[in-house]
């Protein structure tokens, strides 16, 4: 049923092949569990006290909250499935609850300090590859995948927006600078895909599509020039994106669109650690609110 389960997800539910082998590997290590302790492959007859008992496994391998929540999340998905199908009758995720836990403080990049990125480092950076993945990420709030996975016939250069396919296969489109559209088209000058992979926009030097953990690499390696501070990935420059343009006064609900959150509550974890920003704004703009106080 492991394989119908991935299937529906791809045709039916049309996920993306990152978020698909997300929820493989997943399901795998719970099978590889379930076949440790019951003796059994069949991952559909397991019930509440072996979900119970993985948990705890996990936990005691010092697996993080989150990604255990996620492990769990993937179970309920793939249990929903088998009721939606009838072969089972009761999801045996049915009650139990998520882990609780207090998400760690994301602390962005400065702008100041993204500032010194793209007039000092990369200015004279002979890799337009590599300025363009920091320079997208950042002006766009994109993530990796969807760099990873940005299609070629996505990209309006002519326009200056950019067409991009996020999680859950939602469509979305992204307005470029001027500035950033003319890097992309001197990035297309040096552009050699082979055959296979033409569809993507970006392509490594070899002409295969972008990998991941190459994006990684590069923002990590470009960030440790400029901060100190311990996150320097791809997520921090779409979290400091985000910041800086909710910090210049940008309405939180077409930050929401750009960023492709589903949910309004999503795009307000960027508001958390600007709050004294949000508080000047509101005194400047609120018809009621008098320029002489504060909050």
């Amino acid at each position: 049923m492991l394989d119908k389960y991935l299937e529906y997800l791809q045709f039916e539910k049309r996920y993306s092949p990152h978020t698909i082998t997300s929820y493989r590997k997943d399901l795998e290590d719970f099978s590889h569990f379930y076949l440790k302790t019951e003796a059994s492959e069949d991952i559909s007859k397991a019930d509440k006290k072996v979900i119970r008992n993985f948990i705890v496994e996990l936990s005691e391998n010092n697996i993080s909250k989150r990604s255990i929540n996620r492990k769990l999340s993937s179970l309920r998905s793939f249990y929903l499935f088998l009721l939606k199908v009838g072969e089972i009758k009761v999801s045996p995720t049915e009650s139990i609850s998520s882990l609780k836990f207090y998400a760690e403080k994301q602390i962005p990049i400065s702008q100041e300090e993204m500032q010194a990125l793209s007039d000092g480092v990369l200015i004279d950076q002979p890799d337009i590859l590599e300025k363009c993945i920091i320079e997208v990420l950042y002006q766009t709030g994109m993530r990796k995948a969807e760099l990873c996975g940005l299609m070629f016939e996505h990209v309006n250069l002519e326009g200056n927006e950019l067409k991009v396919i996020g999680k859950g296969n939602k469509e979305r489109f992204i307005p470029i600078s001027a500035d950033l559209s003319n890097l992309l088209r001197s990035y297309l000058e040096i552009r050699k895909p082979d055959t296979e992979y033409k569809t993507y926009f970006f392509i490594n030097k070899k002409g295969k599509k972008l990998n991941e953990k190459f994006v990684y690499v590069v923002v990590n390696k470009y960030l440790s020039l400029v901060t100190t501070k311990e996150k320097r990935s791809p997520h921090i420059l779409r979290h400091s994106f985000a910041t800086h343009v909710l910090d210049n006064g940008a309405e939180i609900s077409k930050v929401k669109k750009i960023l492709g959150h589903s949910s309004l509550a999503s795009t307000q974890v960027y508001t958390n650690a600007n709050i004294e920003q949000l508080k000047k704004v509101f005194n400047q703009a609120h018809p009621r609110a008098s320029k002489k106080e504060e909050l």
